[in-house]
């Protein structure tokens, strides 16, 4: 059912269980992932994304492509290196791949953060050509929380 998958990372935990469930996918329906990364803007003017979790080019291209490696073996992919803006670059490279699916981790964020930060899967899902499936990691607080109740 999905051919071509567009998996985006930020290297966190989310994006690691993004990954997994696009393999699962690709692995069921004989698909191919396309992993791609964003490296932000280093224009200290351009403020719109954080600090935080920033990486060179070489070291983006080294992280995906141990990551790939790992986590991907098994199935046919593709590493893709992008550089601006990450939802503008994930829809664009959903555009160039013939992405039938992505699926991308969010964190979730809301309230003050949410509007400092944005989001970029909310802006991915709306102005994605095609579907977009995010996935949240539970935060250990949560899942606590849940246990016990």
């Amino acid at each position: 059912m999905f051919q071509r998958i567009l998996c985006p990372t930020d290297f966190d935990g989310n994006s690691l269980e993004a990954l997994r469930f696009a393999r699962r996918l690709a692995l069921r329906d004989e698909g191919k992932v396309f992993f791609v990364h964003v490296v932000l803007p280093t224009d200290p003017l351009i403020i719109s994304a954080p600090l935080v979790g920033r990486r060179s080019e070489a070291e983006a291209r080294s992280d995906l492509k141990q990551l790939a490696e790992k986590e991907l073996t098994p199935v046919a992919h593709e590493t893709l290196l992008r550089f601006g803006r990450p939802a503008q670059e994930i829809i664009r490279a959903a555009r160039e791949v013939g992405a039938d699916l992505i699926v991308m981790g969010t964190h979730g964020r809301d309230g003050l953060e949410h509007l400092v930060l944005g989001s970029v899967a909310e802006k991915v899902v709306r102005e994605s050509v095609c579907p977009v499936l995010t996935l949240r990691m539970r935060d250990r607080h949560q899942e606590a929380a849940s246990a016990t109740a």
